[in-house]
């Protein structure tokens, strides 16, 4: 009895480290552009049906999956932000809540066009049910480790990004003071194009995992996109280790769910989400002003 619920449990942490990764991409957005991308959920369900395009339809290795499909929606991301989104940001927030609104619907339905209604997935080989066991009837999955493992990396290399570098000085100046980072010199419309390619590059790692580890649909991208605002909101605005923690309460409030009744899972997430919401409002790790 025990076992079964160390087992859950360390299953719930494994998930989040996924949810992380989903929300990591959206924490970027909103760190450096103040922009809610309603689309997010959508474009981590595009980067999944990319990964089955390169393996099922060009029969290239599913490894190579994320060798193409992670740059490509990086460069998307780039020329979305750089000639799109970025006409729209300013004191009307609405503007960028309605344009990626309607690309949530494009991109939706022209999955739906092109992959029918049908649901996909990967066939990765025995990576997929691949198991480390532990001994006293406990083990967990290679592939959710390796999932975790790619979180906990990208989180720290985004961290060292935005704290050590040149790119992620002008990240956070023109985050917190767009028109003054703007007279020493910052190009701001460039900065956030590259932000949104770093959060695209991420958005590509989560869906190609996403795929790897169970099947999607075209209209799973509100889900998807449900999950990453709470974890977010769990961890705390803006801050980056505070998604990754977002992540995991949110994926062992699921586990927690599911193992006490088959349905309860998604509900006993959404529970941890507002009773987070309901006591600590800034979130568990806020950081308003430092993505």
């Amino acid at each position: 009895m025990i076992a079964e619920w160390i087992n859950t449990i360390l299953q719930g942490v494994l998930l989040g480290g996924l949810y992380a990764l989903f929300a990591a991409g959206l924490s970027l957005s909103f760190g450096v552009m103040r922009m809610i991308n309603i689309a997010h959920g959508d474009m981590i369900v595009f980067a999944g049906y990319a990964a089955v395009f390169v393996v099922q339809v060009l029969g290239w290795p599913w490894q190579v999956a994320f060798v193409v499909v992670v740059p490509a929606l990086a460069l998307l991301g780039y020329a979305a932000q750089r000639f799109a989104f970025n006409r729209t940001l300013g004191g009307d927030v609405l503007r960028p809540l309605l344009l990626t609104f309607g690309l949530s619907i494009v991109i939706q339905n022209a999955l739906l066009q092109v992959f029918s209604a049908d649901v996909r997935g990967l066939d990765i080989g025995p990576l997929a049910t691949a198991t480390w066991d532990l001994g006293h009837d406990i083990a967990f999955g290679v592939l959710p480790m390796l999932v975790m493992a790619t979180a906990v990396a990208t989180i720290a290399a985004l961290q060292w990004l935005f704290r050590q570098t040149r790119a992620g000085r002008s990240f956070r100046a023109t985050s917190d003071d767009p028109g003054t980072a703007s007279l020493m010199g910052v190009d701001r419309q460039h900065v956030y194009a590259l932000a949104m390619a770093i959060a695209s590059a991420v958005v590509a790692l989560a869906g190609v995992f996403l795929v790897m580890r169970t099947t999607i649909s075209p209209s799973d991208g509100p889900a998807r996109l449900l999950y990453s605002f709470e974890a977010v909101i769990i961890g705390g605005l803006g801050s980056l280790w505070g998604t990754l923690a977002g992540g995991v309460i949110l994926g062992v409030a699921q586990a927690i769910g599911a193992k006490l009744n088959p349905g309860w899972g998604v509900l006993f997430g959404h529970l941890a989400f507002l009773i987070v919401l309901a006591l600590r409002p800034q979130g568990l790790f806020p950081k308003t002003r430092d993505p």
